[in-house]
């Protein structure tokens, strides 16, 4: 060692009094000397940090950077102002401002550590608040939300796991849309359901930093398990209707009572966030998608077949249209009462759903009539797919106590051979759907004449 601790002794008495630490540190990024400052910092002694790696007290996320600027010190830029995250002693996350130099006669880094944690804190908190509220505005839809929500909290506290709650109304269970990996399963999913159940139960948050409480969670993809965790409620004024989470695992911070107050005091407007893009997205539903079957609607269905014609100018191949009409519909209402009629409409659109790829679409019309915009289908295709449907509606279905039978009557366009536009398409289907209804209907006159005739004659 080139540099005698001695060197420092002088500098260290004054400086001990300090708020701030001092750190010498060699070429290879070991603790030789640090003042008695350190304890006030990083939470450890003096003789506990020398001989130490100083990059293993860093947060680990901020780990990459730091080194890169202990790089840039070593190649003799002055170090002013950085700004990263160590874990103190006792687990919680500091937040230090440095100011360095490098020393090329001692082979060493010369470095004074500020704990600026107060201040990044009200920082970080006046930044979350303004970038919660544009998420209302910015984010598309509620997973990008959810997904952006964890982003910001994550500048503010270790969020490795994190986790959003809800409960969709008073009675129902706890639904979990983020992470994705546990959308809408069960509590038990995760094995915390009652550290759940007991926030939403109280309205109070929770902070637990016992590994025992913890076990019964799912370990981390490395094999590590949680070692901490703590839970808000989200509440926007009308009581809690779920939880916002997260979670520590081994060998990374703890989380303390200071944590706990400032998930708590940003949860108010991540609930009202939550709360808004829900009824945006309820809305927006209401407005593309039948209340009865679930299904697009005229509007959404207009959008797409736009949509399919742009692509098919594009890439050239064609798309089809099946034009769907259930035969003597109203007789069913008139016979066993409307409950029945929509709970066979809600049949028939899962029959349709099921009898066709995820990239194709059936929307409901009005009424008895169904679409299916089936995409890079031709005619032959489109036929296919249309006979194998109307076998399948045809099926009996058992709707209640009642046991009903229903036929179809199908017509199909192909795009570009019989329209350019959405309106021509679908009119050609429409049209060729009724010359089927008509042709049904003739031939079932036919039979019936003829079976008329045939019993008159014997």
């Amino acid at each position: 060692m080139k540099m005698e601790v001695k060197h420092y002794s002088l500098l260290a008495s004054i400086l001990n009094q300090l708020l701030d630490a001092i750190c010498v540190v060699d070429e290879h990024g070991r603790v030789i000397y640090v003042s008695a400052g350190c304890e006030r910092v990083f939470g450890y002694t003096q003789a506990e940090m020398i001989g130490r790696e100083m990059i293993s007290l860093v947060a680990p996320e901020d780990r990459e950077r730091t080194l890169a600027e202990a790089i840039n010190v070593m190649s003799g830029r002055p170090w002013v102002g950085f700004e990263n995250r160590y874990i103190h002693k006792n687990g919680h996350l500091v937040d230090i401002m440095w100011s360095a130099m490098w020393s090329e006669t001692e082979r060493v880094r010369i470095a004074v550590a500020r704990d600026v944690t107060v201040r990044k804190r009200a920082q970080s908190m006046q930044a979350a608040m303004y970038a919660i509220a544009q998420l209302v505005i910015e984010a598309d839809d509620l997973p990008a939300l959810y997904r952006q929500t964890h982003q910001i909290i994550g500048q503010l506290l270790p969020a490795t796991a994190f986790t959003v709650a809800i409960r969709p109304s008073q009675d129902a269970k706890l639904v979990f849309p983020y992470p994705p990996a546990l959308a809408n399963q069960h509590a038990a999913a995760m094995g915390l359901s009652l550290m759940f159940d007991q926030i939403l139960a109280s309205g109070e948050p929770l902070l637990l930093n016992d590994a025992a409480q913890l076990s019964c969670a799912s370990p981390h993809a490395d094999g590590r398990r949680l070692s901490s965790w703590l839970g808000v409620p989200l509440n926007a004024g009308r009581g809690p209707f779920g939880v916002l989470a997260l979670g520590s695992y081994e060998g990374s911070v703890s989380y303390e009572a200071p944590d706990l107050e400032l998930l708590q005091f940003v949860s108010g407007q991540i609930a009202s966030a939550i709360e808004y893009k829900t009824l945006q997205e309820q809305l927006k539903r209401m407005a593309l998608y039948d209340e009865l079957t679930q299904l697009p609607n005229r509007v959404l269905l207009a959008e797409r077949i736009g949509n399919a014609i742009a692509r098919a100018e594009r890439e050239h191949h064609p798309f089809s249209l099946l034009f769907l009409d259930l035969n003597g519909f109203k007789a069913i209402n008139d016979c066993f009462g409307h409950a029945a009629g929509d709970g066979l409409l809600q049949e028939v659109a899962r029959r349709l759903c099921a009898g066709v790829r995820q990239m194709d679409m059936v929307a409901r019309l009005s009424g008895d009539e169904f679409v299916v915009l089936l995409d890079n289908a031709n005619g032959t295709i489109a036929q296919a797919v249309a006979d194998k449907l109307v076998t399948q509606i045809n099926a009996p279905a058992q709707v209640g106590s009642h046991t009903i039978r229903v036929a179809a009557s199908v017509g199909l366009s192909c795009y570009p051979a019989d329209g350019l536009t959405e309106q021509q398409l679908l009119s050609c289907a429409d049209l060729r759907m009724y010359t089927a209804k008509r042709l049904m209907k003739q031939t079932s006159a036919d039979e019936a004449l003829e079976a008329q005739r045939f019993s008159q004659h014997n």
